[in-house]
């Protein structure tokens, strides 16, 4: 008998635990992002795909339904540029500012009857280069700050490996999965390229920027003669040496657009002729001083990534030390650079910049809104942008029939004060997002910060 009730206890469990054949969020505001919003209407998703959105959308008989009543229905946002879903990462650079750029790796601990290698001497030593490294293999469900990210909407995220200069692929990954599988939607981002430099003297090539730069170019032009030699070999194989594999040019060759970091407008006009030269599709990331350089992006026909982490004081530095009035005109007009580049045409996507608190990023986005840029550009450049930028916008990115089944469903506009994220799908699966922790008292110790790696 005691055996029959848990086994009719165990069956009960199962059966309350299935997820519902369908899921309809029924008299809602809906805001598709690819077309103009529902002001009611009703999103039904099924087998975390979006089965129907409309005004007029009937509920299926076998769908488990939300209210919706006083609530906003969004697609799941996109950081454009991150490391989460890598447990081992840190958090992502935003890009070119000092005190920022990714740290290369720790070098592993030689064994004490072996001394360690020499410092790099050159390009041909390919130093801090693991272009070989895919995030779709270091993506994991066990990564911590995925319940932070989903809080603050996030239900995407393009992920790179971030440590040294070329870092290595990315990832569009949902923020959400039993296993690694479920979490990648797509390889082939980019290569993540920074610009970390060896420190100290003697410390080894490249101990500066133009020579990060110069190895750069080096690795392209490297990589293009490999490819030749590869392609003459494929051709010619009998009686020709077949050319030596090469790991680190064979990442390069497999990643059809680079990511480069851009801080000043010396930067953005240096990097585009840089890749206009090396013949690459490049993304600038970072740009907090981007609002000097919208004629040349625009020229350009480039594409942006604009860290939402605007610059601001450190904790460290000394208070007494005055800051120049260059450093305080970038803090001051670093958040108009998105509704700048908006005005000038130029495509771009915002990303969190390791923003992991709802909190700090409605405030970060609010600062640019309040800088002139519209909330439906804002919301644009979090969503559909960045889907078409990294090319899967036929899956991401809107509220659309047969797209994945992304959403964030608030209380309140997605970007103003004291709006509350009720609910977060990501692949059809509901997330409730818990309540943030209050900031901490004056004095008292910080708490651990869950996209920092402890």
């Amino acid at each position: 008998m005691k055996r029959l009730l848990i086994l009719l206890s165990l069956i009960a469990g199962a059966i309350f635990a299935a997820p519902p054949g369908a899921v309809a969020i029924r008299n809602a505001r809906v805001v598709p992002v690819s077309g103009p919003a529902i002001a009611k209407g009703t999103v039904v998703l099924r087998d975390g795909l979006i089965e129907a959105v409309g005004a007029d959308v009937a509920v299926p008989a076998d769908a488990w339904v939300i209210e919706g009543d006083g609530l906003t229905v969004y697609p799941g946002l996109i950081d454009a540029l991150s490391t989460f879903g890598i447990p081992d990462a840190a958090p992502a650079a935003s890009g070119g500012a000092r005190g920022t750029t990714p740290q290369p790796a720790a070098t592993p601990a030689q064994p004490a009857n072996q001394s360690a290698p020499p410092p790099a001497r050159g390009p041909e030593d390919r130093p801090f280069t693991t272009s070989w490294l895919k995030a779709a293999d270091l993506v994991k469900p066990s990564d911590r700050r995925l319940e932070s990210v989903r809080a603050e909407g996030y239900t995407t995220a393009v992920t790179f490996p971030n440590h040294g200069i070329f870092a290595g692929q990315g990832a569009i990954v949902n923020l959400a999965g039993a296993t690694t599988g479920e979490m990648v939607v797509a390889e082939g981002a980019g290569q993540y390229v920074t610009f970390t430099t060896t420190p100290g003297f003697g410390g080894g090539f490249p101990n500066s920027l133009m020579g990060v730069l110069a190895y750069v170019r080096q690795v392209y032009v490297d990589a293009d003669h490999y490819k030749q030699a590869k392609q003459f070999y494929a051709g010619h194989s009998r009686g020709t040496p077949r050319p030596d594999f090469d790991r680190a040019l064979e990442g390069v060759l497999e990643s059809s657009r680079v990511l480069l970091p851009a801080t000043r407008r010396i930067d953005v006009d240096r990097l585009l002729r840089f890749a206009n030269e090396l013949h690459v599709e490049a993304l600038l990331y970072g740009l907090p001083e981007g609002y000097r350089s919208a004629d040349l992006l625009k020229n350009a026909a480039a594409t942006a990534l604009v860290s939402l982490k605007w610059p601001e004081k450190t904790k460290d530095s000394d208070p007494d030390e005055p800051d120049s009035i260059r450093v305080l005109e970038v803090r001051d007009h670093a958040p108009s650079t998105p509704a700048v580049l908006a005005r000038s045409g130029v495509r771009f996507a915002l990303y969190s910049g390791g923003i992991d608190h709802r909190a700090d990023l409605f405030k970060a986005v609010k600062r640019a809104i309040d800088a002139g840029l519209a909330p439906e550009d804002a919301l644009r450049a979090m969503t559909l942008t960045p889907a078409e930028i990294y090319g899967v916008a036929d899956r991401l990115g809107s509220i659309e029939k047969g797209k994945i089944a992304n959403l964030v469903v608030t209380k309140g506009d997605l970007f103003m004060d004291k709006t509350e994220v009720k609910y977060v799908f990501v692949d059809g699966v509901k997330f409730e997002p818990v309540e943030e922790p209050p900031p901490a008292r004056p004095g008292a110790p910080e708490a651990s910060n869950p996209g920092e790696n402890q």
